[in-house]
């Protein structure tokens, strides 16, 4: 199934919207009035209503919002953070990853070891998988992991670094299209078969799991899963302001150039390599930070985050939202999560039909997405 998904996802890389002509108009308005209105809003939900609905509405009301639905909710946001990370380099630049999950798991990993060193601490043992190798003390790569900040960095550092390095030599390659696709996809094959391992000192088929200290507080309580929830809205937010800046400003204009005719730029004196590269690390650090803030929430990181199937499902999101658009990949990665969350539970053997039979319909008949159906309802409407 994953491989039929990945072909239909090269086959939707370079739609027929594409032209020779290249468009650098800068946007009249950063956001529209109900741009800004439509932010506000969806922050006001989550960081005042949201919360008042878990944590004073009592649990026998209607309108309580259960741990359960804010666990959810907040899973699904760093979600959204990863298909907004995938715009940015397939919707704006027209680098069609299928490695993305790779980026995402290295985020969790790197917040899931300070998570295993703090619920360690106390008792100063190490975890159990490294008691089971019959380890001494903590590799030389976890150094440092005690600390919260420098395994924040270390989470947006290492995907980062990943992608520049991997980057720069398929860039300069002039590696693209499908080659370049297939590629990422077999660099997070390599790196799960890699975290799989167990002497690779990573916790092996299980992962990182049992996490229940984060900075001092205990963790699976209410108060620190809406915490949780609401640092990941913020994120979101905060990224996507950035990213609606990025692509607004000249190295987005140029991007967007490199996506519609990359020999033309080259041909008006700019070396794509260098604007190609850095979007690319910029998009595997935004994984990076969405996979911080999953990890706690899920309570687990293990090598099945990095499975290629989950990447082809990240570009379906962006696919399905509307690539190009920013707002049209978090639209689908909520819609298409909130989706599966109810139907692996009511039709569980089913899912990955209804998903593929989804993305099919998308492709043939909205090839610009959701965003791209509301744009043409809103122009024959005005």
């Amino acid at each position: 199934m994953a491989k039929n998904m990945a072909a239909l996802v090269f086959s939707s890389a370079h739609p027929p919207a594409a032209t020779a002509c290249v468009h650098l108009q800068r946007p009249t308005a950063f956001l529209p009035p109900w741009g800004w209105a439509t932010l506000l809003t969806l922050l006001l939900l989550t960081c005042v209503a949201a919360p008042l609905l878990a944590l004073v509405v009592p649990e026998g009301s209607i309108l309580h919002l259960s741990q359960y639905w804010v666990g959810l909710a907040g899973k699904i946001l760093c979600y959204a953070m990863v298909a907004l990370a995938m715009d940015l380099a397939w919707g704006y630049t027209g680098i069609l990853s299928l490695g993305h999950g790779l980026f995402f798991a290295l985020g969790g990993y790197a917040m899931g070891m300070y998570l295993n060193r703090a619920m360690n601490t106390a008792s100063g043992n190490l975890p159990d998988f490294m008691q089971f190798m019959q380890w001494a003390h903590f590799p030389w790569y976890w150094q440092g992991t005690e600390y919260f900040a420098y395994a924040l960095i270390l989470a947006l550092a290492a995907p980062g670094l990943l992608a520049f390095v991997f980057g720069f030599f398929a860039f300069r390659s002039r590696i693209k299209g499908v080659y370049f696709s297939i590629i990422t996809q077999a660099l997070t094959y390599a790196a799960m078969l890699l975290f799989f391992r167990n002497e690779t000192g990573f916790g092996g088929n299980n992962g990182l799991t049992d996490f229940k200290v984060l900075l001092g507080f205990p963790m699976g309580t209410a108060d620190m899963s809406v915490a949780l929830f609401v640092a990941s809205g913020v994120a979101l937010a905060a990224m996507f302001l950035f990213s609606r800046w990025l692509v607004r400003s000249k190295f987005g204009r140029v991007l967007t150039a490199i996506r519609d005719a990359e020999s033309r730029v080259m041909f008006c004196g700019y070396d794509p390599l260098w604007f190609k590269l850095g979007v690319w690390t910029l998009s595997a650090v935004m994984c990076g930070l969405a996979g911080a803030l999953y990890a706690p929430q899920v309570g687990i990181i293990n090598p099945s985050e990095m499975s290629p199937a989950n990447s082809i499902e990240i570009a379906i999101w962006t696919a399905i939202g509307g690539r190009g658009t920013l707002v049209g990949p978090i639209v689908g990665a909520v819609l298409v999560n909130a989706a599966k969350s109810w139907l692996t539970v009511a039709f569980p053997d089913v899912w990955l039909y209804l998903l593929g039979g989804l993305f099919i319909v998308v492709t043939l008949f909205a090839p610009y997405g959701i965003a791209g159906l509301w744009k043409q309802w809103k122009q024959s409407h005005d």
